[in-house]
């Protein structure tokens, strides 16, 4: 090695050392290539979800009982008319096959077909954006009296596509808010135990002891029956979020606790607390940040059992009721076994929570990697 190359060396490893450690590990995380994509993924599920009532063609509340469980709608770019460079589709009317089945045949090839055209930005339902915001302009769309039904429609004719871009708002926002709550909860109380120690230690930790010895989905179960059915969905919305994250903090707590116990008699710790700091302080400013690195990564990597248990609860018709859309409570319907095998795009909200915990397992992994202790020296 001539001496160039070892002066570009060391100013590479002095540039790199400048780095804070947090730096490094997200340097580290940008080379994690599946992390990478699933990070985009979540990012991409989540933008939709905030802007549900633009991209939705229909709201999640809109019915058209005549047609109930239409398949999934096909676009067209050409016809006996010629091409389109505008893709378009045709209505759909119910027939009787030889079988003795309703099914939905196109109208075309007739004097009564029509080509509906797909629009971007086209007026459609009212809405108010976040509750707050009016408007009527949707992303995609087609005029009435044509209907589009991209992933089908359920069996009350409600646009599965829409009901799913609503369904993610709540589905995917549990998880984050509970997540938030039950972390901090943990986190505080862990530091508190493990700085303190004695009796305030024994005391905390018999409790995280009981929480944890009861299995997670039945003591949901339970917490869950002890309250009123007959909520409104918002109710039911936060007391999912309290009941899950009163479950998911024990765990944390019990790891932040000994991580603390293994840093409270270091030097800057010490120093602190000889200087008069209060405890409290000393706790949040000295010794959980020490935890930080692991509690974002167990944070991204508990989030899908936040979204399977807000799943599990509304497709058990004790979670997120109707008419409110979220991708537990429209796989009720899949719970009919010749619904499913009928109408197989009922399962698409399956399809969506698989994606979500994957993409959240591979960041998890990810972010497990780039801030290894011993890849970070």
């Amino acid at each position: 090695m001539n001496g160039e190359q070892m002066l570009f060396k060391k100013k590479e490893h002095i540039k790199y050392e400048s780095f804070s450690p947090i730096k490094i590990a997200f340097n580290r995380l940008k080379k994690h290539r599946l992390a990478m994509v699933s990070l985009f993924v979540l990012v991409f599920l989540y933008t939709i979800a905030v802007l549900a009532e633009i991209i939705a063609p229909y709201s999640a509340t809109c019915e058209c009982r005549k047609k109930p469980y239409h398949p999934p709608t096909s676009i067209h770019f050409f016809d006996t008319d010629g091409f389109s460079f505008i893709p378009f589709v045709y209505q759909y009317r119910i027939e009787v096959n030889q079988y003795y089945e309703k099914v939905y045949v196109p109208i075309q090839n007739s004097a009564s077909s029509k080509r509906h055209y797909l629009h971007l930005f086209i007026k459609g339902e009212p809405y108010k954006l976040w509750g707050i915001v009016p408007g009527n302009i949707h992303l995609f769309g087609v005029k009435e009296p044509a209907h589009l039904y991209l992933l089908g429609s359920d069996w009350n004719g409600r646009d599965i596509l829409s009901r799913l871009i609503y369904g993610a708002r709540i589905s995917l926002s549990v998880g984050i808010i509970g997540i938030f709550i039950s972390f901090s909860l943990g986190m505080i109380i862990g530091g508190i135990s493990g700085y303190f120690g004695g009796m305030m230690d024994t005391i905390l930790m018999r409790l995280v002891e009981i929480i944890m010895c009861f299995p997670d989905f039945y003591l949901l179960l339970a917490l869950r029956a002890a309250f009123p059915l007959d909520l409104n969905s918002t109710a039911i919305y936060l007391l999912i979020i309290g009941i899950m994250s009163f479950i998911g903090w024990a765990g944390m707590a019990r790891v932040i606790r000994g991580i603390i116990l293994s840093v409270r008699e270091r030097e800057y710790i010490v120093a602190a607390r000889s200087q008069g700091s209060h405890h409290i302080s000393i706790i949040i400013k000295h010794a959980l940040p020490n935890t930080l690195s692991y509690a974002i990564v167990a944070a991204t990597l508990s989030i899908p059992g936040y979204i399977l248990g807000e799943a599990a609860l509304s497709m058990l018709g004790l979670g997120i009721s109707e008419p409110q859309a979220s991708w537990g409570n429209m796989l009720t319907a899949s719970m009919n076994l010749s619904d499913m095998v009928e109408h197989p795009w009922i399962l698409v909200p399956s399809v969506a929570i698989f994606i979500t915990i994957m993409a959240f397992n591979l960041l998890g992994d990810g972010l497990r990697d780039a801030f290894d202790p011993g890849s970070l020296i």
